[in-house]
């Protein structure tokens, strides 16, 4: 349990990839805040599942990242239990689907406020505390859409281009502090937000199930498979551990071959 003692943040964590993150790191001793919507019932489930995997605390805060007030509520809270975070993870994201010229202003807004600006805020107030104890490191959850892009998606591929350059600017003013920042962009994760999507894309496109799987979903990726929620955990884990230090300001691609093409 090499993170005994330290803290995690890992916004959006109450299921799918950052819940993942939230377990594997977890499941190194660190203490784990986790965030994001859910039944109630079940987000304390996985809080108490947290807390007995580490061995140490598990907290959750719930605040609205689409704001800068909120992030700094979500940060503050943090620090007030553990003094610091140690471990920042920015994953929480959202979507919207549609042509340039009928995509909704609000939603623009809203995605890249959840999905870029919350990064920013949420670094800019971890990252003096990390600069004190001396180590820090700082994932961001980008996408294979960070690298490339897809019709309809102007919001969401725009603020994940623009998230992996802010890694890149992060990783190079902290390369002294022996804090790191890099980007892990997956492409399609089975996660119950994937498999969610099949029945409805199916009746959508008058498709199988395996041809909404092999012909929408992993058109794009050579291996046909479906990154899961616990290969991001485990590379998350990796970029934490001393021999992970001089690794800063990389966008670490684990989509299938998606962007070798």
């Amino acid at each position: 349990m090499f993170l005994k003692g330290k803290t995690a943040l890992i916004t959006g964590s109450t299921s799918g990839i950052g819940l993942a993150y939230a377990q594997a790191l977890a499941a190194e001793g660190a203490n784990v805040v986790i965030n994001g919507f859910g039944d109630a019932d079940e987000i304390e489930k996985e809080r108490a599942g947290l807390a007995a995997k580490s061995g140490a605390e598990a907290i959750y805060i719930n605040t609205d990242l689409t704001t800068a007030q909120g992030c700094e509520e979500l940060m503050q809270g943090a620090f007030d239990k553990f003094g610091a975070v140690d471990i920042l993870i920015n994953n929480a994201g959202m979507q919207h689907v549609a042509p340039i010229e009928d995509f909704p202003p609000e939603k623009w807004d809203k995605i890249i406020a959840l999905n870029l600006s919350s990064s920013f805020h949420t670094c800019r107030l971890a990252v003096p505390k990390m600069k004190e104890k001396g180590w820090g490191r700082i994932i961001m959850t980008a996408s294979a859409h960070s690298l490339t892009a897809s019709p309809y998606k102007a919001a969401y591929v725009s603020a994940k281009h623009a998230l992996a350059g802010l890694t890149k600017t992060i990783a190079l003013e902290l390369a002294q502090e022996n804090i790191t920042a890099n980007c892990i962009s997956p492409g399609y994760v089975w996660t119950p937000l994937v498999e969610n999507q099949i029945p409805d894309t199916m009746k959508a496109r008058n498709m199988t199930r395996e041809q909404v799987i092999n012909e929408v979903m992993l058109e794009r990726e050579p291996t046909k498979k479906f990154s899961q929620p616990e290969d991001l955990g485990a590379l998350a884990v990796f970029l934490c551990r001393d021999v992970a230090a001089n690794i800063t300001g990389t966008n670490i691609s684990c989509d299938g071959g998606w962007t070798a093409q």
